[in-house]
């Protein structure tokens, strides 16, 4: 007896040994899991995998072009291999990129990488993307070097650019708004980085605090990022919660849908957030200012416009009304209304004219599996016909757009659909 006692007793010592090891790990596992969790869906908040995954190429790998007025860009390789990735990072470097935009080395970014926007990010935030970045595949590719002209290339240029554009520092919550309002415009202004878009840009790469969210063409895509601030663009004022927070996570609603490189944003990013984070960037956006400047007359003489008109409800008889309607109703959420519809009526008519001309979709997320499309029509008109039934819709039931040329609608044909 004594003897089994003896051999019981290290067995029943390695299992209580083993049992409180493992009492005692398993919160740090599951605190691990937990920040890695986070790191994953911030990343998803932050569209990381957008930019810095090329196309059939391994995520996070890097690789991807980026046009630029300037010259190309391309995407650095932020998975962990510690030769050509971050894997010999630290989580103090990588909160300083993106706080300060510069690399470990102190080397200066280009700002198509959103620091202006990252800055705002918390520590907190930070390290757990980080974490997550450490937790992926390691891919051994080395990173492109940029196509930049002269003197672009030159990174010292970056301190000027600085100067005028960059604004260091977190986002500071507004202790007059609410909890709810806060956390929509960290994830606004921060993460999301709707700024980049959303916001003029100059001829310098730049923008201006002042004109935050007012709209702008986007370079060399030559897709119009309608203005946050104007009910008469994508100010959504006059939007309910839901509608805003539907097409965030969906790309649709009843009010309408998303296309061209939002489409893109929704699908890689805005659809994996919890409905309380698409609520309370809704809330934010919402909040934003709501001028509403005078309708646009057409500039066109009466009788042209008269022709013009003629020709585009020719048109939309022929080819539209099965979908959107007689009187522009449409179908929402899958097909949308074009009267009323504000996208219709902004100031650039852009992006109008491209879905007449190369169509497209919404994207298909969780909430919308199976979106509807709109067939190309670049083939079948000419011109004539692009500019007369787009000026149809912009004003036609109340809508109050500005007419279109024959000249515009040429000059996007050539436009790239990527």
């Amino acid at each position: 007896m004594a003897n089994l006692a003896r051999e019981a007793l290290p067995a029943l010592l390695a299992a209580l040994l083993g049992t409180t090891s493992q009492a005692q790990t398993a919160p740090a596992a599951r605190a691990d899991a937990g920040v890695l969790a986070k790191g994953e869906y911030l990343a998803r908040a932050g569209d990381c995998i957008a930019c810095h995954t090329a196309s059939e190429g391994k995520p996070f790998a890097g690789g991807r072009s980026m046009a630029t007025p300037f010259g190309t860009l391309f995407t650095s390789n932020v998975t962990p291999d510690p030769e050509t990735g971050i894997g010999k990072w630290t989580a103090d470097q990588f909160y300083q990129m993106m706080h300060t935009g510069r690399s470990p080395d102190g080397g200066l970014l280009y700002p198509a990488m959103p620091f202006g926007s990252y800055t705002k990010v918390t520590r907190a935030d930070s390290d757990a993307i980080f974490a997550y970045l450490m937790s992926v595949p390691p891919v051994k590719q080395a990173n492109r070097p940029h196509d930049l002209r002269f003197p672009y290339n030159n990174r010292q240029l970056i301190l000027g650019w600085r100067t005028l554009f960059f604004r260091e520092g977190e986002f500071k919550p507004d202790p007059k708004q609410s909890e709810e309002w806060n956390r929509g415009a960290y994830l606004v202004e921060g993460l999301g980085h709707c700024g980049m878009c959303h916001t003029p840009i100059n001829v310098l790469g730049g923008n201006s605090e002042s004109q935050a969210f007012q709209g702008g063409l986007i370079p060399m895509q030559n897709w119009y990022a309608p203005s946050l601030t104007s009910n008469r663009e994508a100010g959504v004022g006059d939007w309910t919660i839901e509608e805003i927070s539907d097409l965030l996570r969906t790309g649709v609603s009843r009010r309408g849908a998303v296309y061209g490189p939002m489409a893109e944003v929704t699908y890689n990013s805005l659809q994996y957030l919890t409905p309380e984070d698409t609520r309370a960037m809704a809330v934010y956006l919402k909040s934003l200012g709501q001028e509403v400047p005078p309708p646009v007359t057409s500039n066109v003489p009466t009788a042209e416009s008269s022709l013009l008109l003629s020709l585009g409800k020719t048109v939309y008889d022929a080819q539209c009304t099965s979908c959107h309607g007689a009187q522009g109703q449409g179908k929402p959420p899958h097909y949308p209304p074009l009267a009323g519809n504000q996208s219709i009526q902004m100031s650039s008519a852009v992006n109008a004219i491209r879905m007449v001309l190369n169509g497209g979709y919404p994207p298909g997320t969780h909430g919308n599996p199976r979106p509807y499309g709109m067939p190309p029509f670049a083939q079948s008109l000419s011109d004539n016909e692009v500019a007369a039934v787009v000026t149809y819709i912009r004003t036609t039931w109340g809508n109050h757009g500005a007419a279109v040329t024959a000249l515009e609608a040429n000059q996007l044909r050539s436009a790239p659909l990527d």
